[in-house]
């Protein structure tokens, strides 16, 4: 497995180069200090993955990750970093990255590697447990402007997940007809036509 790591840190680099030249299946293509080093050595080694951490100076990792994966949506990224940043995790979640770390687990670091070989996602315990309540709170935050209530929101995304009337109405604890009643209120106020249009909606607001 080719692997290309970048840090800011130098001494990181070198560390992580060190430990994971000891698994035999990893081979160290190269190592960079910035965000546009990790572009140009993408470009130059295609590596099977990405090691490269966020906080790098004016360009972060994130910045670099989107103008590889807009190059390469078959690109593998995984993100080590000192920092827990909602914003930085929702980022990389929304680029399509396949894992976040933090750099103080280290045990994690190789099992993550060889996950991400194998097409998986990896995120921390610590990455995991904030995503549900980051995604909630970002879609309640992009769809404030539409003086949606909070059970409002939770219809419009159930819908966008693709739930009928039914297990709407069974996961939400109300009648059939109040969902249908919630949904004719929610198009009106936004003035959509039916189901799909919603569910477009909703995903152009993540």
């Amino acid at each position: 497995m080719k692997i290309v790591i970048v840090d800011d840190d130098r001494l990181v680099c070198m560390a992580l180069k060190t430990i994971l030249e000891a698994e035999p299946d990893f081979q160290i293509a190269d190592v960079g200090n910035s965000a546009d080093e990790a572009v140009a050595l993408y470009s130059r080694h295609k590596p099977n993955l990405m090691l490269m951490d966020i906080r790098m100076g004016q360009k972060t990792g994130i910045d670099a990750g989107k103008i590889i994966l807009e190059k390469d949506p078959l690109a593998k990224i995984l993100y080590l970093t000192t920092f827990d940043d909602n914003e930085y995790i929702l980022d990389a979640l929304k680029i399509g990255a396949k894992g976040y770390l933090l750099k103080q687990n280290f045990d994690s670091i190789i099992p993550a590697i060889k996950a991400v070989e194998m097409n998986q996602r990896v995120f921390g315990d610590e990455i995991i447990s904030k995503i549900p309540q980051m995604m909630n709170l970002t879609t309640q935050a992009n769809l404030g402007a539409y003086s949606l209530s909070e059970k409002e929101v939770e219809i419009i995304t159930l819908v966008a997940e693709g739930l009928s009337n039914k297990e709407i109405s069974t996961k939400s604890f109300l009648s059939e007809g109040t969902i249908r009643n919630y949904i004719s209120v929610i198009l009106e106020k936004l003035e959509l036509r039916d189901r799909t249009q919603l569910a477009i909606f909703y995903y152009k607001h993540q």
